[in-house]
């Protein structure tokens, strides 16, 4: 059933789910949906969502990476010592710096440093994104007034 879901999520455009961090996509085989996970979570970014499976939501805050979901949860979902997400941002073209308006709300709320704002003559600071830095937290997508700013799954190298 929830394969069947995905697959319609993705036919209809619609994003793909994000699970907890520090778990792999044998997810939900060994979750036990107790939430324990989601009641954890201090920025409460985890929520419960389809099939009643914890998903992270990145509307209203980032993930800080502080590990509380994967203390609190008692079955062998969380690997800690693997990537916590897979995920880099991505600044497209509504970024309103990039239009000539002063912003710098993703710069404000990325901890790693990521974003930064490199100084132009004649206009406002231009953001850059260091993906090696990028921690795929989802921190600076709520503060951006433009939506500029997507979490793109990041390319495995062989």
């Amino acid at each position: 059933m929830l394969a069947r879901r995905a697959l319609l999520r993705r036919l209809s455009g619609a994003s793909d789910v994000r699970r907890p961090p520090w778990t792999a996509s044998d997810f939900l085989e060994g979750c036990t949906r107790c939430n324990a996970c989601v009641d954890a979570c201090p920025e409460q970014v985890l929520r419960v969502g389809d099939g009643g499976y914890p998903q992270l939501d990145f509307s209203h805050s980032g993930c800080s990476l502080c590990g509380d979901c994967a203390r609190a949860c008692e079955a062998p979902v969380f690997d800690l010592s693997r990537e916590a997400l897979p995920w880099r941002a991505r600044i497209n073209e509504h970024c309103l710096a990039q239009a000539g308006i002063h912003c710098r709300s993703c710069d404000d709320a990325c901890e790693p440093r990521a974003i930064r704002f490199r100084p132009q003559l004649g206009g406002p600071s231009l953001p850059t994104l260091d993906t090696e830095l990028c921690t795929g937290c989802g921190a600076c997508l709520a503060p951006c007034p433009g939506n500029a700013i997507h979490l793109y799954r990041e390319a495995i190298h062989a």
